[in-house]
């Protein structure tokens, strides 16, 4: 099974909250996922982005793919720098 950890779109109309969920690649963006790993909020200043690193790394090594914009939220964060020392540590 391919996973993938994206954004899942939630609160009302122009006021955009994601989760971040793993998923089966398959499955629909708002719909079914197998875990919730953090949440992000675009509409604060500075934006909010809650992840538990452990989860996110431990999905990472078990191959899950994250999207180009989690990509980008992990890399701000520090996550694709962890993911890369503990893949190479050894």
């Amino acid at each position: 099974m391919a996973t993938r950890i994206r954004l899942k779109r939630m609160g009302s109309n122009k006021r955009p909250f994601y989760r971040l969920v793993v998923a089966d690649s398959r499955a629909p963006r708002d719909g079914r996922f197998i875990e919730e790993i953090g949440t992000y909020n675009p509409l604060t200043n500075p934006a909010e982005f809650h992840v538990n690193e452990e989860k996110a790394l431990k999905w990472m090594l078990d191959g899950a793919k994250p999207s180009d914009t989690v990509r980008n939220l992990f890399s701000q964060e520090g996550l694709m720098t962890r993911l890369h020392n503990e893949k190479h540590a050894k």
